[in-house]
């Protein structure tokens, strides 16, 4: 949720937030798609961090074309839109933005990495329009079931501040529902019908209402990886382990895995299909959260984001990746 963390100096004074991406043309090397990054609450695109994760990316799969996904045209709206903004209309603005780009629409593919909230944004992406269509998925602490509890704010974070004032005192109201982000992925299983009846983004894009939306089902089994990172020591994103799509009882402390879930179980999202055929990773990272080294996101985008063995990338149909 806060600002990632790069443990280890990644040397750029650069704030450039795409970088050149090509198909290569040597058999050997393979396709290298292009990279997608959404940020998480309180970040912004023209932060050094994220221009130094792009570098990482592109230096460790040259050729990588790096896209850093914005809400604003500067930082500080960029910023902004993490706390308040109706996440529908965002990931509507994302799905027009990745459409319109001439790099990333003209790809057989694209590739996807989101950093905590941005995490589950990326995959409301891909269950409501998927076009360009994602080829792996990569979220780090990202809240895939929900966050129960709002971390405490520095006092003169006053974005922060207001949205966890919102949160605590209204969640469930269609102001808040609309208008704070965190409050439209919130979810404590013990208000579960009113998260059901009220939530504006997350009870939707979990298939977890009684119609459910067999698009959305059909949009994430069709990736070729869905690979999740749980923070070892989080203790921002509450509970941790909605990294995992695990639920929490907020009184009890009792985990249900998420294979122990009807979400799992009667596959609402595809995750048993996706699981079944070795494409659903679970993986866990050390620190708290958003403490990323370089080490840790270089073995990431080695093991997913690596260039395609084949030249080509049809839809549907599935190309395999080095190292998977």
């Amino acid at each position: 949720m806060r600002s990632m963390t790069l443990l280890a100096t990644l040397a750029t004074n650069a704030l450039a937030v795409a970088l050149p991406w090509q198909s290569a043309t040597d058999a050997a090397s393979g396709t290298q798609l292009p990279l997608v990054i959404w940020h998480g609450l309180g970040d912004d695109f023209e932060r050094e961090g994220l221009t130094e994760v792009a570098k990482l990316a592109e230096s460790t799969n040259p050729g990588t074309y790096v896209h850093l996904i914005r809400l604003a045209k500067d930082g500080s709206g960029d910023r902004s839109a993490t706390f308040f903004g109706n996440v529908t209309e965002q990931i509507a603005q994302v799905c027009e933005q990745l459409a319109a780009d001439p790099i990333l629409s003209t790809a057989p593919a694209i590739n996807a990495l989101g950093f905590s909230q941005g995490g589950q944004f990326l995959r409301g992406y891909i269950e409501r329009c998927n076009s360009p269509p994602v080829h792996n998925l990569v979220t780090f602490g990202s809240q895939h079931n929900g966050i129960s509890a709002f971390e405490s704010c520095a006092i003169d974070n006053w974005f922060c501040r207001g949205a966890e004032e919102l949160l605590r005192s209204g969640r469930w109201t269609s102001f808040a529902q609309s208008r704070v982000v965190p409050a439209q992925y919130f979810r404590d299983p013990e208000e579960l019908d009113a998260y059901l009846e009220h939530s504006n983004f997350l009870a939707d894009i979990n298939n977890e209402r009684v119609v459910k939306n067999e698009t959305y089902k059909k949009n994430l089994a069709s990736l070729n990886r869905f690979a999740m990172f749980m923070f070892e020591d989080d203790t921002v994103a509450v509970p941790k382990q909605s990294a995992f799509f695990s639920e929490v009882n907020s009184t009890t402390g009792e985990v249900t895995p998420l294979h122990e879930r009807p979400i799992y179980n009667e596959d609402w999202l595809g995750l048993k299909q996706l699981d079944e055929q070795g494409k659903l990773h679970f993986n866990t990272s050390p620190g708290q959260h958003m403490h990323l080294s370089a080490k840790t996101l270089r073995k990431a985008f080695t093991q997913y984001f690596a260039p395609l063995e084949e030249s080509r990338l049809s839809r549907p149909g599935l190309v395999v990746q080095r190292g998977l």
